[in-house]
């Protein structure tokens, strides 16, 4: 009879025991998912972070530099009506006659942003005499950006010399080259009436 307490005694510890055992496996069970959340948080926020910084060093390396940027620019003679291409990288000069044209920078729109644009930082010399019964010198004519789709921003006032930008040939990330008969006919654009009235019509 004594048995029977002492039986009933362990009973009740063994099951408190189990339900103890229960409690500390659920709490052990839920803290697991907490734990992997953060840990997939803080993953996802160094994968970020990295892939953040992979495009930016992307974007950096694939634009091209200005060192390395081709303009093709239009001259035109207006005394004998002769237009000829000067393709030109940045810093470099072309004399033809008696002008001097130097390329200092040049720029386009990313494909992404409209409207499109293209311009070039232009400097313009002519030879010639500042003034009646003054020797001939080289006599800075024009200093500044050209554009391609608004001429009328910047304009070369000469009575001789004219010159406008064409093409300013440059990549971005991403971009693929663009056809060269698309980047023909985009150059094709010339100062007279007509033939920019024809350009425009296509």
């Amino acid at each position: 009879m004594k048995r029977a307490p002492a039986l009933l005694c362990l009973a009740m510890l063994a099951a408190c025991g189990d339900g103890g055992g229960d409690a500390s496996g659920e709490g052990t069970e839920s803290g697991k998912p907490q734990e992997k959340a953060e840990t997939a948080a803080a993953a996802a926020g160094t994968d970020g972070k990295a892939a953040s910084e992979n495009a930016q060093a992307a974007v950096g390396a694939k634009v091209t530099p200005n060192k390395d940027r081709i303009a093709t620019l239009g001259l035109l003679n207006k005394r004998n009506n002769l237009t000829q291409d000067l393709v030109m990288k940045t810093g470099e000069t072309r004399r033809v006659g008696n002008v001097m044209v130097k390329l200092a920078s040049c720029e386009r729109t990313p494909p992404w942003e409209q409207p499109e644009e293209e311009g070039a930082f232009v400097q313009v010399f002519v030879n010639e005499r500042p003034a009646p019964k003054k020797d001939v010198v080289w006599r800075k004519v024009f200093s500044g950006w050209l554009f391609r789709n608004a001429p009328a921003l910047n304009v070369l006032e000469h009575p001789i010399y004219d010159v406008w930008v064409k093409k300013c040939a440059m990549n971005f990330p991403g971009e693929e080259a663009r056809p060269a008969t698309a980047a023909s006919s985009r150059s094709a654009a010339k100062p007279s009436g007509s033939e920019s009235a024809a350009t425009s019509a296509e």
